[in-house]
């Protein structure tokens, strides 16, 4: 699994269209609020160049893709939280997930309707993300209420897990999303068991139309402007042309990129970004069987980074036979990269690398 991505925003600002041709599923995407009823879940195979070269090179049966998966609910509305439109009965679906991708409307189009009546995508990011807190506000209430009567038996783990609750409350009704307050480490461990929404990290998603995909507009300058007083990022995609792609063969695919004045489709470029806003690596595993990119946050040290594999190569961990992937493809086997002295034997305490290929040795 690369990571879990919650798709957000109001209703018609292109969401599920970019869901649709992101994950080719076929989902309902139509000009009126709320056709997004039950959430749309798809798998999407994480691009990366390294590992098609690291298969070709190794002539593997088998190549995998890490996996990212979106999850796409429906559109929210000013008052969700009250009930308004299909209310915030759906947020649940992506109170698992790692990270929020908010997509915005900054695009014109008289054909499709938008729900406040004018493109407005600084009012648009205000209105989800008061809701998001809304729903946090209420989640951390009713566990406040729980946790007061069990502080009641005089429990000290109760009555610091009532303070910390009572700091959320507060930062949350001032408006303030849960992931810019400042907790200890026993306050961090009580905000992820609760999975609040504005907890989790966001990216923005600015839907232009196609002919602005390189040059971007005044709206998608005031969002960025926005999302960068909250250190978010904005990427620009065009849901037109994410559309247009999905239906195309790979060779089709490089040629409409290339007219477009793109090296490469949106996906590519949402995925990169969540990757550095969660701290995300890869690693590759390589063999004639089966080639595979593996994910894991940063600074992961080889035992746990063998972990991800199975559990017993963690537990059984002897050594990693390391070599990066620049200097296995430049030397085109592994033979001639150990010749070469390239191959690291790293104990316990290595950190592995983005673009690492290893080899674990362990005890069963």
């Amino acid at each position: 699994m690369g990571f879990r991505c919650g798709i957000v925003g109001l209703p018609n600002v292109g969401k599920s269209t970019i869901f649709n041709a992101l994950t080719a599923a076929g989902i309902e995407s139509a000009n009126y609020p709320f056709c997004t009823i039950e959430p749309n879940v798809g798998m999407v195979a994480v691009p990366d160049e390294r590992l098609d070269k690291l298969a070709a090179m190794a002539k593997t049966r088998n190549k995998v893709n890490a996996q990212m998966e979106f999850v796409d609910i429906a559109g929210l509305v000013s008052g969700a939280s009250q009930g308004e439109g299909l209310g915030n009965q759906f947020l649940g679906h992506i109170r698992q997930v790692d990270a929020i991708a908010h997509v915005v409307r900054c695009f014109a189009d008289d054909n499709i309707v938008h729900v406040s009546g004018k493109i407005d995508p600084l009012q648009d990011r205000e209105i989800i993300n008061t809701e998001l807190i809304l729903a946090d506000l209420e989640t951390v209430r009713r566990r406040q209420q729980k946790t007061a009567s069990q502080a009641k038996s005089g429990d000290k783990v109760f009555k610091e897990q009532l303070a910390v609750l009572d700091a959320m409350e507060k930062h949350l009704d001032q408006g303030l999303p849960a992931r810019t307050l400042e907790l200890d480490d026993s306050g961090q461990t009580l905000l992820r068991e609760m999975f609040l929404l504005s907890a989790k990290p966001v990216l923005y998603v600015a839907n232009v139309p196609e002919e602005q995909i390189n040059t971007g507009n005044p709206w998608v300058e005031e969002l960025t402007r926005a999302a960068a007083a909250e250190q978010a990022s904005v990427v620009m995609i065009s849901g037109a042309i994410e559309e247009e792609l999905s239906g195309l063969d790979p060779e089709e695919r490089q040629a409409f990129l290339a007219d477009m004045g793109l090296s490469e489709p949106g996906l590519n470029r949402l995925i990169r970004t969540g990757y550095q806003l969660l701290g995300l690596i890869t690693y590759f595993t390589v063999g004639e069987k089966e080639t595979r990119a593996w994910t894991i946050p940063q600074r992961t040290k080889a035992p746990q980074a063998a972990g991800v594999i199975h559990s017993d190569f963690e537990r059984g961990f002897i050594r990693a036979e390391v070599i990066s992937c620049a200097d296995l493809l430049a030397c085109g086997s592994e033979a001639k990269a150990k010749e070469k002295g390239l191959l690291r034997l790293e104990g316990k305490e290595y950190v592995v690398r983005d673009g690492d290929c290893i080899n674990f040795r362990f005890n069963v």
